[in-house]
Formats: structure tokens, C-alpha cells, sequence
């Protein structure tokens, strides 16, 4: 099967009126603007910066001690002007307080010291940052789309030292050379909310790179698809809504506000993740705060490793 590590129609449009090629030219309200409202889960446009700022003050009074000192342990957060509220004196927006959630939950499956890590689609890359700020990393790759590579670039180069960032390699998707990153060894690739939408095609070719080079693979990413327009009246309209239906390798309709519904829904996530059949998955859960998203951690026995 020819492997195809291309845009999907739904971000090939997001590409063009979102995150075009000037998005890094300037970071000023990055986070609390459309190109990173298309980078992550809200848009308190139509929900209300009251609702987005009573979840994040919520969730920050639950963390847990380790949860509170990695975040602490992240500078620079400011950037960007992210939407915020203090809890125990500490500045807090969700998107840091769900990496602090997603890192969290790969260091309890995993050691990060010393790792070498793939990101696929790192957004504008909140977790690379997260995870550089507390372990020391021999290597960090991120694969995207090359208008979302600049601006993860730009924020990176700006949020970690010169040290740090030296340690990144930025891929643009249409330069990804399959046969070249073979000989590559990952101890852990790293997919947050984006193979959900790509082309079934798509996911199933990083899948197979995934197999042939990682040793750990962790994903997030929502248990299927959900049509209800009270949610946003379908702002972008009825195509950009049927563009994401046909993406992603789950794409069965799931009432994301029954937690049973979205509990049935777990097997076939953790099926249609798994990288290959020898991968087994060493733990999953609700990736808070979303009723319909979900996280694993898959590992390769060491009988099957690609080391």
C-alpha cells in the first residue's frame, strides 16, 4: 500500500483560513485567538470566557502536588497571552493543565529520562515544552504540517532555552521520508488530538511507522465521532462539520455526554490505536476535563522491539 502522509480536506481548509503561512509571524494573543482555538479543544467565543475560566479554576484546585510542581517547573508560560486564572498563587490555563495531565500520565507508564521522542502533530507544542522543562531528553522530532511547524518553531524557540531547543528537529509532513526515519529508534511517539483528523489512510501509514521505530507509543484522542449542533451551531457550517466526520481511524457516532456510551466505545479506541498486534496497552482513561476523549500508552515487548 503506497503510504500517504498528507493534509486531510478539514486541514488543508484550517491551513488556509487559520493557521496560514504569517501565523508565526507575530505570537501576541496566540492562545486566546482562532489559530489556537483550531489548535485545541475550546473556543470560548461561543462558549463564554466565564465557563472557560470556572473549568480552568476548577481543575486547578484539584491538582495534585506532582501535578502543581510540573507545571512550576515550566517557564514561560505566559506567552501568548493565554486566557488564566490563579489558583495557590500559580498562574494556570487549561492548556497547560492538560499537559501536566497527559505528562503525568506517560511518566507513570514510562521513564523520560534520557528518551528519544517523536511528536506527531505537536500543535503549538505545550507538551514538548512540558516535557523538556522536566526531564532531560536525549532528542525530540516533530512531524506537522508546515504552516503549524513554523508556529510551533517560533513558540519554541522563545519558551526554552538555547539548549533545549537544539534539541528539537522540526519535519514538515510533505518532506517525511518513511524509508529514512527507519533506521531512526524512538523510546516514545507522542499523538495528541490529530490523527482524528487525518485521512484514515494517513493514520494507518503512521501507525506502520510507529511499529517499525518507536518502542512506546502514547495518544489522545476523542473514542469517535459526535454530530450535536447546540454545542456550536455548527459555526463553520455544515461542510467543515462532514469533513471532520470522514476522518480518523474511529469514526462511529458516540453520544459524547453518556459516560456509558463513551465507556462502550473504549475497546475499539484502544483497537484502532494499537500500532501493531505485538503492541500491548499498559494503561488507559478519561483524558480530563473531556467526557469524549480518551488516553493510552501502548509498549512493544522487548521480544518485539525495534532496538
Amino acid at each position: 500500500m503506497d503510504q500517504i502522509f498528507q493534509a486531510s480536506r478539514q486541514w488543508e481548509r484550517i491551513q488556509n483560513r487559520f493557521i496560514t503561512e504569517d501565523a508565526a509571524v507575530d505570537l501576541t494573543n496566540l492562545k486566546s485567538d482562532p489559530r489556537n482555538y483550531k489548535l485545541s479543544l475550546w473556543d470560548p467565543t461561543t462558549n463564554g470566557v466565564r465557563y472557560l475560566k470556572t473549568l480552568t479554576y476548577h481543575l486547578g484546585m484539584l491538582l495534585s502536588p506532582e501535578e502543581r510542581e510540573r507545571i512550576r517547573r515550566t517557564p514561560n508560560r505566559e506567552i501568548g497571552d493565554p486566557i488564566t486564572v490563579r489558583c495557590e498563587g500559580e498562574s494556570l490555563c487549561l492548556d497547560y493543565l492538560q499537559a501536566t495531565f497527559e505528562v503525568g500520565f506517560i511518566e507513570r507508564g514510562m521513564d523520560l529520562s534520557g528518551a528519544r521522542i517523536l511528536e506527531i502533530g505537536a500543535g503549538y507544542g505545550r507538551t514538548c515544552h512540558m516535557i523538556m522543562s522536566n526531564h532531560d531528553i536525549s532528542g525530540y522530532r516533530i512531524v506537522d504540517l508546515k504552516n503549524t511547524l513554523e508556529l510551533s518553531k517560533a513558540y519554541l524557540r522563545r519558551a526554552l532555552d538555547e539548549a533545549q531547543f537544539k534539541l528539537i528537529e522540526f519535519i514538515p509532513v510533505d518532506s517525511l521520508d518513511r524509508d529514512a526515519l527507519k533506521s531512526e529508534r524512538f523510546d516514545l511517539c507522542i499523538n495528541i488530538h490529530s490523527m482524528t483528523e487525518m485521512s484514515p489512510d494517513t493514520v494507518r501509514a503512521y501507525l506502520e511507522l510507529i511499529d517499525e521505530t518507536c518502542s512506546a507509543f502514547y495518544v489522545k484522542n476523542p473514542v469517535g465521532k459526535y454530530i450535536d449542533q447546540s454545542l456550536d451551531g455548527y459555526l463553520q457550517g455544515q461542510e467543515a462539520v462532514q469533513m471532520a466526520l470522514e476522518n480518523g481511524p474511529l469514526r462511529q457516532l458516540v453520544d459524547i455526554h453518556d459516560s456509558q456510551a463513551v465507556q462502550a466505545a473504549v475497546p475499539a479506541f484502544i483497537d484502532g490505536y494499537r500500532p501493531g498486534d505485538a503492541w500491548e496497552c499498559v494503561g488507559d482513561s478519561r483524558a480530563l476535563p473531556w467526557s469524549y476523549l480518551w488516553q493510552a500508552l501502548y509498549r512493544k515487548p522487548p521480544t518485539a522491539s525495534t532496538r
